[in-house]
């Protein structure tokens, strides 16, 4: 007899041998798929965008069933960005107001742009991307990649944003509450390029909601829960996606079914602008 237990060895080891209920091999599979959709979203997905996942595929289960398997198995959402470490351990740099308010819709071309960073799955390690949109027709007017989430990284993105652009008027640039965009590096390539700068409140994805879209579109369309074997070949993926299709190409409701590319070129058409 199993002391502890009060049961027969045999009995006891006959239990071991049985087949896991339905539930439970149910619970699995849903865990593999909640699994594959947090980390293609770069760890950051909570609950909620996994459930979205899931039903996209056709899953059936609950948002609470998502919710436990996550929590059970220590799955959780990234929010925000953490304070980048620094020599004497200091706090963030610089924080702006919510100046945008989740104002997404505007009424011309370098009027606001929003900017944010995102983590592309490949087989020798994540692949950074930062990306720059125009509100006024979602196009990507500035984009950089590199193995590394560093300032430099954003800062590559806005000089090309700020290059193809060329804006004579102050542009609105918001961003998250990322340590990235909190440096003095970031804050002063602002000034001297007449942009103004506005973040989300800490922790709030909604306040950049455009830029996330983007994100989940390029995941979504392109990526497909795929891992690239290098760096490399995750690069000249995410440029097609980017100048080849995104912006010359994919039709965008807010835009009047138009690419973001059509789009601006009909609205300087209208003004008489080459």
């Amino acid at each position: 007899m199993c002391a502890a237990l009060k049961v027969h060895h045999s009995g006891f080891y006959q239990w071991l041998q049985q087949p896991s209920s339905p539930r439970a091999v149910e619970d699995r599979r849903l865990l593999g798929l909640v699994k594959q959709s947090w980390l293609e979203s770069g760890c950051v997905y909570g609950y909620r965008k996994v459930f979205d996942d899931l039903r996209e595929l056709g899953e059936s289960c609950g948002k609470g069933r998502v919710e436990r398997l996550m929590s059970n198995n220590g799955i959780h959402a990234q929010v925000g960005y953490g304070k980048r470490k620094t020599m004497s351990g200091g706090a963030v740099a610089v924080v702006a107001d919510n100046v945008l308010n989740r104002q997404f819709d505007v009424a011309q071309p370098n009027e606001a742009w929003v900017t944010d960073i995102t983590c592309i799955r490949t087989y020798e390690g994540w692949l950074y991307l930062a990306v720059v949109l125009d509100l006024f027709s979602r196009h990507v007017i500035g984009w950089s990649m590199h193995s590394r989430m560093q300032a430099d990284l954003v800062m590559r993105a806005l000089l090309m944003a700020v290059w193809r652009r060329q804006p004579e008027q102050e542009v609105l640039v918001h961003s998250d509450q990322g340590s990235q965009y909190t440096s003095y590096e970031w804050q002063d390539f602002l000034k001297a390029n007449n942009l103004k700068c506005s973040m989300s409140r800490r922790g709030n994805c909604h306040d950049n909601a455009v830029a996330e879209s983007f994100f989940q579109l390029l995941k979504r369309e392109r990526i497909k829960r795929k891992i690239y074997a290098t760096r490399e070949l995750a690069k000249q993926d995410v440029f097609d996606y980017i100048e080849m299709f995104y912006n010359p190409v994919r039709k965008h409701g807010s835009n009047a079914m138009l690419s973001p590319v059509e789009y601006e070129r009909r609205y300087f058409a209208k003004l008489g602008v080459v």
